[in-house]
């Protein structure tokens, strides 16, 4: 029996949640030169989710908990909704390396069910021996049942990779990728399966029913193309997606395309789809490396959403886009200039664990 046979599905991130997960940084490599602020860019993120739910804190050691707490009082902080786990990383984007949480309200005893996806570094690093065993490390700590979703391809069974930020769901049977992330041969997670067979892992796994691939990924993006950076679900039948509109950034054709797609769409039911257009911030670099820098790398909290700003004109246009499509939420805004030095933002460091509802 598949995990969406038995009953269990992929929640959407607005969906209530009973914690959000995050490990705190500890790879100075992620932000060379720019590490000093990281942490307090954390401590901020962790005072707002705070306000809103309990947020699970992955920290190296048992001996740095101290230390973490003692910063995070220093931001105000309520310690009594974090909870600390001695867990090491490689890196701190757990959205990645963490695993995917299912629920299933089908059962007299609801319950969840963790998918450890087999975790790679993106197909790029050479360095996630610790990262892979994150999805192992958080069901341990929640009690909660896990697998290692598997597919049989050439007469051979193998653990099937792919990262949380390189899908978005409604919770209602359609997700939202990219080709650039799942099917090239750039950084390719599992080589030998098609579309076809993804297709066919996301209804087993995630029970999902319609999936509607984009083409490109942002200029920047280390992930080579992953969706969070692109267009999210804010609703059931509504997304949120960016676009750039000076013809001269390299990020505009592709944009454009996205865009097309997504007016052409239909949800799990047919229907087309509510598309709402986010802009882009001016190009951010640092060096000479442009950035993946989208406002599209929110977090959806149970009372807040926030926001990777970026000190942009654009900032402002976003927040209140944003708002209109969350209005029983509060937008906060995280100022991620340095953040998005390590090539990712709020949601790349995050994974919302969703409430299980008492039988």
């Amino acid at each position: 029996m598949t995990p969406a046979k038995q009953g269990f599905f992929m929640p959407a991130e607005w969906q209530a949640h009973e914690a959000t997960w995050l490990a705190w940084p500890s790879n100075e490599e992620d932000w060379p030169d720019k590490f000093a602020p990281i942490i307090w860019v954390y401590a901020e993120i962790i005072r707002v989710l705070t306000t809103s739910e309990r947020v699970r804190l992955l920290v190296p050691n048992q001996a740095m908990i101290k230390a973490v707490e003692t910063i995070l009082q220093r931001n105000h902080v309520d310690l009594s909704q974090v909870d600390s786990y001695p867990v090491a990383t490689n890196r701190a984007w757990l959205r990645d390396s963490g695993p995917t949480i299912l629920i299933n309200h089908n059962l007299e005893a609801h319950a969840y069910l963790l998918l450890d996806w087999h975790f790679n570094a993106w197909a790029k690093y050479a360095d996630y021996d610790k990262d892979d065993k994150v999805a192992s490390a958080i069901a341990d700590s929640i009690g909660a049942q896990i697998i290692q979703p598997t597919v049989v391809k050439q007469g051979k069974t193998t653990r099937v990779t792919l990262e949380g930020g390189a899908i978005d769901v409604n919770g209602k049977g359609t997700l939202l990728t990219t080709t650039e992330c799942l099917l090239s041969k750039t950084q390719a997670r599992n080589p030998l399966l098609t579309r076809d067979d993804m297709e066919q892992l996301f209804a087993d796994y995630l029970a999902v029913s319609q999936v509607i691939w984009l083409d490109h990924g942002i200029v920047g993006d280390d992930t080579h193309g992953h969706i969070d950076d692109i267009a999210r679900f804010v609703n059931d039948n509504t997304v949120i997606t960016v676009v750039e509109t000076d013809r001269r950034d390299e990020n505009y054709a592709k944009l454009q395309a996205n865009l097309q797609q997504l007016k052409q769409a239909k949800d799990q039911d047919g229907k087309l789809l509510n598309v709402v257009e986010l802009p882009m911030p001016s190009a951010r670099r640092f060096d000479d490396t442009r950035l993946p820098a989208s406002y599209a790398n929110f977090l959806i909290a149970n009372k807040v959403v926030l926001v990777p700003t970026f000190n942009d004109a654009n900032d402002r246009v976003a927040l209140n886009i944003l708002a209109a499509c969350f209005p029983d939420r509060a937008i906060v805004p995280i100022n991620s200039t340095d953040l998005i030095w390590g090539l990712g933002a709020i949601h790349c460091l995050s994974q919302q664990q969703p409430l299980v509802i008492d039988a």
